[in-house]
């Protein structure tokens, strides 16, 4: 036996787990701890799973079989948040001998480019008010108007937007049904499909936009699709420039680029597609979404009622859009406990 095999003391992941909590918890907040426990539960099931009772047992080789297990069902920005926590974990582990020295080496996390970055990025609420502001002065009701107010005010997906008939807005009851039809499917399908409450504002922009300004079109289909251009439905990739476009500072802030553009010769205005690359304020409507969600969270809408509302899982919605500091956390937390 080598010297690491002879002095290794045997515990199950479980176990080793609660003591690395335990040890972190006088230099953590709360919600990083919390955060922490969620993330290391995925690696204890997975040794549940793998028959894996004994960390002594944990190796490079099944350390990359567990990455490549989660890889499947994480971006690339999460599945590294989760691994840096795993090697965190490791190497406490190796501390109190319960795996092989410098294994934590071993755990490899991945490199990420600028487009897996760009999966943090939102729209806060300060852009979203200024653009909507701007819009509901200069362009009341307008296509972009009405399709925005809705991507902020629900924080719905791109498919979602698309799939909206004129039927589906229901202004006696101020909402809108989200339905998974053939040829505008939802991203989850019949699981997708729900109604979403309006405010009284969204619904005037709503109602003024079906009125007066929406393209009186059908689709191929013989429906009357709710965002229209003198085309038909209203596409993806008029939606990514719409959600582009409107994010530029320039377009809202009487011409002033803080970028220091010239707007004649700005490409991220001349080439929507690129703005991305070359404007960064320029949000998607991912960003949009995400910040839809943030800003409800912030606003201490339930997590459940988010979740219900937007259409995404408590874990998932946790994982990929909650993105509020850990200041503005503990703040709400504070607000539930005075007076207990």
């Amino acid at each position: 036996m080598s010297h690491s095999e002879t002095t290794l003391e045997p515990i199950a992941p479980d176990d080793a787990v609660d003591l690395y909590l335990t040890d972190r918890r006088a230099e953590l907040a709360s919600q990083t701890l919390d955060s922490y426990a969620y993330k290391l539960s995925h690696f204890t099931e997975w040794c549940e799973s793998e028959g894996i009772g004994n960390l002594n047992e944990l190796t490079g080789r099944r350390l990359l079989a567990f990455k490549q297990h989660r890889a499947q069902d994480l971006a690339p920005v999460s599945l590294k948040a989760q691994l840096d926590t795993l090697r965190s974990f490791v190497r406490f582990c190796e501390s109190i001998d319960a795996v092989e020295q410098d294994l934590h080496n071993k755990v490899l996390s991945p490199s990420l480019n600028q487009g897996d970055r760009e999966r943090d990025v939102l729209v806060d609420k300060e852009q979203a008010e200024r653009v909507l502001t701007y819009l509901a002065r200069f362009k009341f009701a307008s296509m972009h108007h009405t399709l925005l107010s809705v991507l902020w005010r629900c924080g719905v997906r791109s498919g979602t937007i698309r799939a909206f008939d004129v039927q589906d807005y229901d202004r006696e009851n101020a909402r809108l049904r989200a339905v998974h039809r053939e040829g505008t499917p939802l991203k989850n399908k019949e699981n997708g499909e729900r109604l979403i409450a309006l405010s009284s504002d969204t619904c005037q922009v709503l109602n003024d936009y079906v009125d007066h300004t929406r393209d009186d079109v059908v689709d191929d289909d013989g429906r009357q699709p709710l965002f229209t251009t003198q085309f038909g439905r209203v596409s993806r990739s008029t939606i990514r420039a719409t959600c582009y476009k409107w994010t530029h500072p320039c377009q809202y802030n009487g011409g002033q680029c803080p970028h220091g553009k010239e707007m004649d010769s700005c490409q991220a205005l001349t080439t929507p597609n690129k703005a991305p690359s070359t404007c960064p304020s320029a949000r998607s409507p991912h960003a949009w979404r995400r910040g839809a969600i943030t800003h409800h969270l912030t606003e201490d809408v339930p997590v459940e009622v988010v979740s219900d509302r937007m259409n995404v899982s408590p874990d998932v919605l946790e994982a990929h859009y909650d993105r509020r500091s850990e200041e503005v956390k503990v703040e709400q937390r504070r607000g539930y406990l005075e007076g207990l």
